[in-house]
């Protein structure tokens, strides 16, 4: 608790060392680690493996999401899967939306569970990674990671940058991924009949490049695309979409044509 409670504050101080260019640095590496890092690698490819990359750019999207400061890989991962294998089931879904708002949005965090929480426990449900060496060091030495950033950001404009790029930055992420968390599994709407009360969200899918279109990604979790038309902004989508044509993203599940056609 005093972890996030230190970065909250330090937040807070924003106001103080505004410039334009670190309110840029800070919208750049939101982006970076928050669309590409947790959306595209840790959610949609480690995940539910929606899509295969070479190595070389999995290790790149996965690192990117470690800097998001949410976790290592095989913590996010597994905890995810766990989510969706017992969605809203209050002991075995780490975030479970019934216990209500405040423990799926950040509560089950501060109270951190044996079986979500210590790598013995939580490596079990990510099998595929926890084989891989580089996946286990970043889940061990995540945290390491944000000396350098913070390093790059000083030298590159100095406190402000720091201040935004690191602290208001992880602030903003943290927040727009947990209410995919809480406020998705209580207000929207709901397209499909899944057995959890997921819901689509519009306002949170622009706030979380996508991921808020919740109740299709709870009926297909392994679809790529989490908005399913054009008007369901999906900015992770179109990454991945960019991706697919350069060659970079193959085997990139989409919707049942079927299911679209019923729509």
């Amino acid at each position: 608790m005093a972890f996030f409670g230190t970065i909250h504050g330090l937040a807070l101080l924003a106001p103080w060392f505004f410039s334009w260019s670190a309110l840029g640095t800070m919208v750049l590496l939101h982006w970076l680690f928050g669309s590409l890092g947790i959306c595209l690698g840790y959610h949609r490819l480690l995940t539910h493996r929606s899509l295969q990359v070479p190595k070389w750019l999995e290790y790149v999207l996965a690192t990117f999401g470690a800097l998001a400061l949410q976790g290592g890989p095989l913590f996010w991962v597994s905890g995810h899967r766990q989510h969706h294998l017992h969605t809203e089931d209050r002991d075995q879904d780490p975030y479970a939306a019934s216990r209500g708002f405040w423990w799926s949005h950040l509560l089950w965090i501060f109270y951190p569970r044996q079986q979500f929480f210590e790598r013995d426990h939580y490596r079990q449900y990510a099998p595929d990674l926890a084989r891989d060496p580089y996946y286990n060091w970043l889940d061990r030495k995540f945290l390491l990671l944000q000396v350098p950033l913070a390093l790059t950001l000083y030298g590159l404009g100095g406190w402000p940058f720091v201040l935004y790029g690191m602290f208001v930055r992880a602030v903003l992420l943290w927040h727009t991924t947990w209410l995919i968390n809480s406020a998705t599994h209580m207000i929207g709407d709901r397209r499909f009949a899944v057995a959890d009360s997921s819901r689509n969200l519009w306002w949170a899918a622009l706030l979380t490049y996508g991921e808020g279109w919740h109740n299709n990604h709870h009926a297909f979790p392994n679809v790529a695309p989490a908005g399913w038309f054009w008007w369901e902004i999906d900015v992770t989508w179109w990454a991945i979409w960019v991706l697919e044509k350069v060659g970079l993203a193959k085997r990139v599940i989409r919707p049942d044509p079927a299911v679209l056609a019923q729509l």
